[in-house]
Order: structure tokens, then sequence, then C-alpha cells
């Protein structure tokens, strides 16, 4: 497996705290902070999709979002990490 870029990491946790953020919202409050997780949802993607299509990466576009999503999750279990 290649190092998965921190940026990569970042991203996917800004939006994971910012879907975590909608739980008991309602009407224009969770309206707005659906926009904003699916804002944040969308940057991951869109990073994930530009950073596997690089010719270095020999992994698919889902594998590298799986690894990324790994990568988080083991992430937010160190404390040392970041």
């Amino acid at each position: 497996m290649a190092a998965i870029p921190r940026e990569l990491i970042r991203l996917e946790r800004s939006s994971e705290v910012e879907r975590a953020r909608l739980a008991g919202l309602k009407g224009e409050e969770f309206e707005a902070q659906r926009q904003t997780w699916r804002t944040a949802d969308e940057a991951f993607h869109a990073a994930v999709t530009e950073y596997a299509a690089r010719k270095d990466v020999t992994m698919s576009r889902e594998a590298v979002e799986r690894e990324v999503r790994n990568a988080a999750r083991r992430a937010d279990e160190d404390p040392a990490v970041e």
C-alpha cells in the first residue's frame, strides 16, 4: 500500500465532522449544515479522484478512498497522530 497523503485524511475527517454535525438539527439549520457537509464531502471525493488519476498511483479510485477512510480511522485512534 502506498502512503496516503495527509491532505486526503484531513479532507475525509472534515467531511465526517460536518456529517456528524447534522445530528439533532431540523429545518433550515439542517439544510444549511447538510450543504456544508456536502461541500466538504465533494471536496474529499474530488481530491481522491485527482490523486487516483496520478500516473504514480497504482490503486483504483475505490481502493484509494477505502485506504483513506481506513487511515483516517486509524489516525483517530492514535493520539500521537497530528
